[in-house]
């Protein structure tokens, strides 16, 4: 299928993980990529044909805004947004939690789907179409122990893309969320072991989910197709969210 041809899809976080294999799936579906991501971007965008790459802090304001003009400089215009950037911070509890680390994780996840969207906002309107496909996490739903600044970062997330998905249901534009739960990424690695048993505790199918089974998700919550969406969120945790 060629669902994408002919559009322009901005992926956050697509130098590696969850990122980048939605930029390779969209690709592949016809879509122009643009990788925005704070380190490897040229390179990740050299292995798809036609893509682009950026280096882009998404929390920071004046970052995103230049990635905004470098990408309509390259491509003209952005149809689709997809924001898969982020870090899973400190894995502690809240006791003695520095709020500087609580933060950044704020920072980075809400903050930079905040002005990510924002940003692409304005194009999208004016031409009546687009898709913002967000990235959350079951934990956003759930809130998983000794992770408070991830959960209530994907949680803020969830709680955006309701409000967003709601303003922009007059228009052709379209907002939704994906929580994923226990994906198999290189994110993992910046995870205890102890947490990662945890997480995967929790998930009836018992496996970790994959990366090109999300970017699946996501492509469709990014097409035409996925019309009658507003604010909605998708699951896709093994069975450990069915709410």
């Amino acid at each position: 299928m060629q669902r994408f041809e002919g559009q322009v899809a901005v992926i956050t976080g697509g130098a590696r993980g969850i990122g980048l294999g939605v930029a390779r799936r969209l690709a592949s579906e016809g879509a122009r990529v643009a990788i925005w991501d704070l380190r490897g971007a040229a390179a990740a965008a050299e292995t798809l044909p036609g893509a682009v790459g950026f280096e882009v802090d998404v929390s920071d304001e004046a970052s995103v805004g230049a990635a905004l003009e470098a990408t309509e400089r390259a491509f003209d215009r952005i149809d689709i947004l997809v924001t898969a950037a982020g870090i899973t911070g400190e894995t502690r509890p809240v006791q003695g939690h520095p709020y500087a680390t609580w933060r950044q994780v704020i920072d980075i996840h809400l903050g930079g789907v905040f002005l990510c969207a924002r940003a692409v906002l304005d194009g999208m309107v004016a031409r009546d179409y687009g898709r913002i496909v967000t990235v959350a996490s079951v934990a956003g739903k759930e809130g998983n122990p000794n992770a408070s600044s991830y959960s209530a970062a994907k949680a803020g997330i969830i709680g955006f893309t309701k409000s967003l998905g709601k303003e922009l249901a007059e228009t052709g534009v379209r907002a939704n969320v994906i929580a994923p739960g226990l994906i198999d990424t290189p994110l993992m690695e910046q995870l205890p072991p102890e947490q990662v048993a945890f997480s995967l505790s929790k998930i009836p199918q018992n496996r970790f989910g994959t990366i090109e089974e999300v970017a699946a998700m996501i492509a469709f919550v990014a097409s035409p197709e996925c019309s009658f969406n507003s604010g909605s969120v998708f699951d896709i945790s093994g069975g450990r969210a069915t709410y």
